[in-house]
């Protein structure tokens, strides 16, 4: 089976060439337009998809020395992600598919972040929890298979990448603010400074509270001391990062306790965040799990776990047709 995979969910434009079970390419652009605004604008993140997509795929396909007739299938990012970004990709997979007349696979870019452990040897055995944190999303997933998921605990309010970046925001940190944060946090004390940590019932997060929190704090602060933050910078990212990981392990503690569960992993581009990656690892030391954590290409949005998520879809017959249009708001 050869299937060429398109992820465009939000800023990376990202191809990826799947032969029977090994990723053979993984080519990934991203777009550094969006650093001057802050953020990532939905419309110029449309327009640089459009420009990069072809020769994305192109680079694809030439590194895993596979030509395009030789495909069996083309999968793409359905949802959820940004409208316009999407639009790109599906429409790109839909046109090529039907050129080629071959089958057409959608994938669930969430349940594609948690297939991405099955990429290489070292894989997770079913049921296992996988906490999904990125941007735009905090999950704890049940996986009873590969096509089989429950989301049994989730945020009510922000992401946890979302509080990551909106903090940087807040010490004046240029975006993506989140790997600043880890950078700096790696140098200091996570104890420095204590932040409250949000209560909520079940296996649900809430980050708002933590956000508004580190703005009062950094507010009273500066008030008497407006050098406080350069002159303390290491010390509450550290202080920042500590608690917002202590909010995730414990719910994802509770989800183990709860279940039964002791094959662990994370997924979604928060995973490359150290001091999750280390707690996790010293967690499962201490309470018996069975970690794993994604290599750091497969954390941040890629084509290769969209090819993955897709394989078992193939391996089903699970394929749609030219009248599938993408869902911003897909879920599991």
């Amino acid at each position: 089976m050869n299937l060429l995979a398109i992820e465009s969910s939000c800023d990376e434009t990202s191809a990826a060439v799947l032969v029977d079970n090994q990723i053979r390419s993984n080519v990934i652009a991203a777009q550094l337009i969006h650093e001057q605004y802050g953020g990532v604008v939905p419309e110029l993140a449309s327009r640089a998809h459009q420009q990069h997509i072809v020769p994305v795929v192109e680079r694809a396909l030439a590194d895993a020395k596979i030509p395009k007739t030789a495909l069996d299938a083309i999968a793409f990012t359905r949802g959820p992600g940004l409208l316009g970004s999407l639009l790109v990709g599906a429409s790109f997979a839909k046109a090529l598919a039907l050129g080629l007349n071959i089958p057409l696979i959608e994938v669930n870019h969430m349940q594609a972040h948690v297939l991405a452990h099955f990429i290489g040897d070292t894989n997770p055995a079913f049921p296992f929890l996988c906490l999904t944190v990125s941007g735009g999303h905090t999950q704890i997933v049940l996986v009873r298979a590969p096509l089989d998921m429950e989301v049994i605990g989730q945020t009510q309010d922000d992401a946890v990448g979302e509080a990551f970046d909106k903090s940087a925001k807040l010490l004046n940190l240029p975006y993506p603010g989140g790997p600043l944060i880890d950078r700096y946090a790696r140098q200091g004390n996570p104890l420095a400074f204590r932040f409250p940590l949000a209560e909520m019932p079940g296996l649900d997060f809430s980050f708002s509270g933590i956000k508004t929190a580190i703005l009062y704090f950094l507010r009273d602060q500066t008030k008497n001391n407006p050098q406080f933050i350069d002159q303390n910078l290491p010390d509450i990212c550290a202080s920042i990062q500590h608690t917002l990981v202590q909010m995730l392990l414990t719910k994802l503690k509770r989800a183990a306790r709860e279940t039964g569960i002791r094959d662990i992993a994370i997924a979604g581009g928060v995973s490359a965040n150290s001091g999750l990656r280390e707690t996790l690892q010293k967690t499962g030391q201490e309470l018996g799990w069975r970690v794993f954590i994604p290599a750091f290409e497969y954390c941040t949005d890629n084509a290769a776990m969209i090819a993955m998520a897709a394989k078992f879809k193939f391996d089903q017959s699970d394929f749609v047709g030219q009248d599938v249009s993408p869902l911003p708001r897909m879920s599991f």
